[in-house]
């Protein structure tokens, strides 16, 4: 996962990031079958964000605010990380919410 964190923070914050984000979390799917739940978990939270200002003015700081809590989210994901600290990602991801 550390391609991703690294790929994503050297993005812009808008909004098209997001979303090639969800295709590289797609394509890490293929890449890491074991790690399909984390991945399709994460697009769903990235999911929730887009779909939220689809086609709405999106405030800077409302961008600033996600991309850091992505790029904070995504800093912890290690897909080689011991079941238990894999589950403790899994629920952090679960709990998590880019607008707040």
């Amino acid at each position: 996962m550390n391609a991703l964190h690294t790929w994503l923070s050297q993005q812009h914050h808008g909004l098209q990031t997001f979303r090639e984000f969800q295709q590289r979390l797609y394509d890490a799917c293929k890449d890491e079958p074991d790690q399909q739940g984390l991945c399709r978990l994460l697009n769903t939270v990235v999911d929730n964000y887009v779909e939220a200002f689809d086609e709405e003015p999106l405030p800077v700081a409302v961008a600033d605010h996600a991309y850091q809590r992505l790029l904070d989210l995504v800093a912890d994901i290690d897909f080689g990380a011991s079941a238990e600290q894999r589950l403790a990602i899994i629920n952090s991801v679960a709990a998590s919410d880019l607008l707040h």
